[in-house]
């Protein structure tokens, strides 16, 4: 039942004003009124006759945030539009589904540039290169064709013609990701209602170049040959001396490119690889043997006061995590010229078993580790791989430091021994 008192309001007896049971109405005259909740909460209502000759309450705004003389004065503009014929809360209705189609004109009209902007603000820039490698990919192959349309208006043939020109080109990987990417930007529309289907929906990634796992492993004779191929390559110092602690510490191109030297103990032999280094984000400790320490040894050596491993050469920051690929990259061309401003040494690290990457040193140190008589299960926590089955991962916890620093060790000793007759290394001393 309405509980209603009729009386010209003041302030305090609005402060003051509350209810124990139902909603209490002041009435403040001229259909104005304040409705008082067991909560506490005060709104100010006008109450008026529908053409229906119902009986209805079209909310103001809530006390104190709408003050008693804002509240009368705004009542009495409703009293004028009802003179007029016009219904408030009908009024209010309409205003909200014009809005409502105004908003959806506009994420019609949204292109895919606007879209991949609001993506890159709200989402990428929580990845570890702040979408760094993702706004470099679009801005390449995706934002030219397809930047300036209506998000709603991307087609799955307009995303197929952009990851087919990427296959052409010869960078299927490339297209594989851009496509996950791409996938993962309509999502987000769809999320916010920007649009309402995924062109890129049952597209698979295998369409446009399946993944080549690779399983590339240097040979021992190719092991013994590549301080001759670094020489003849003309590689820097501190990039030579970088590939030998990859193949003797198998750590990741980028753990060695940021590593630091707060980081390397070269009194304890112990290297720890950050959180914010490795790729699955946990931290990682590397017992350097005597072989991967004195390749440590000639690193402090060049970097003089940098407190980068690998400094860069013309910032104070570490080097591009890109450099040393593109270096051994750029020595195994085959019959393609060489690139601009690159090296022209194009075939000086070629061996018979075919092309190898920084990610291939890995893959044969920890090849050679298992050949040694190390366990699987120490190889992979050597390599800092998470187990995926997560039975085994709880009940493999220990760290088995021990066991990894001897696999390493191992390790170290039979590179020694391959490269005895191959390589000298000598102590660098700077003045």
């Amino acid at each position: 039942m309405l509980r209603s008192v009729t009386l010209a309001l003041t302030d305090r007896q609005i402060q003051h004003a509350k209810t124990d049971r139902a909603d209490l109405f002041l009435n403040d005259g001229k259909c104005l009124y304040l409705r008082v909740r067991l909560s506490g909460s005060k709104t100010w209502l006008y109450r008026y006759k529908a053409t229906d000759n119902k009986t209805q309450w079209f909310d103001l705004g809530l006390y104190p945030g709408l003050s008693l003389n804002d509240a009368r004065l705004k009542a009495a503009e409703q009293k004028v539009k009802r003179k007029d014929g016009i219904d408030p809360v009908r009024e209010k209705k309409d205003e909200a589904k014009r809005k409502a189609a105004e908003m959806a004109t506009q994420q019609a009209r949204m292109t895919v540039l606007d879209l991949f902007e609001g993506w890159e603000k709200r989402e990428l820039k929580n990845r570890k290169d702040k979408g760094a490698e993702v706004r470099r990919s679009f801005e390449k192959d995706v934002l030219p064709a397809l930047g300036a349309l209506p998000a709603e208006e991307v087609t799955r043939s307009m995303v197929v013609a952009v990851l087919d020109s990427v296959v052409e080109r010869g960078a299927p990987i490339v297209a594989r990701n851009l496509l996950g990417d791409i996938r993962q930007m309509f999502g987000y529309a769809i999320e916010r209602d920007i649009v309402e289907q995924d062109p890129t929906s049952r597209l698979k990634r295998d369409s446009f170049g399946k993944k080549v796992e690779r399983d590339r492993i240097l040979s021992e004779m190719e092991i013994k040959g590549l301080p001759h191929k670094l020489k003849t390559a003309r590689m820097t110092e501190s990039s030579t001396a970088a590939v030998w602690v990859m193949l003797s510490t198998c750590c990741r191109v980028g753990e060695i490119s940021q590593a630091k030297w707060q980081d390397v103990d070269q009194n304890s032999g112990m290297w720890r690889i950050p959180p914010e280094n490795s790729k699955n984000a946990k931290e990682h400790t590397i017992y350097l043997s005597p072989f991967a320490a004195r390749q440590f040894e000639v690193l402090k050596a060049l970097a003089v006061k940098s407190p980068w491993v690998l400094p860069a050469r013309w910032t104070d920051q570490h080097v591009c995590v890109k450099s040393l690929a593109k270096q051994i990259g750029d020595r195994q061309r085959g019959d393609k010229p060489p690139m601009k401003c690159r090296s022209l040494n194009i075939n000086a690290l070629v061996f018979p078993g075919g092309k190898w990457t920084p990610h291939d040193l890995r893959r044969t140190g920890a090849t050679m580790m298992g050949i040694l008589g190390t366990r699987p299960d120490v190889i992979e926590k050597c390599l800092n791989h998470v187990e995926q089955n997560k039975l085994l991962r709880i009940y493999q916890r220990q760290k088995l430091e021990a066991e990894q620093a001897e696999a390493w060790r191992l390790l170290g000793e039979r590179l020694e021994l391959l490269l005895r007759d191959e390589v000298r290394f000598t102590s660098v001393v700077c003045a």
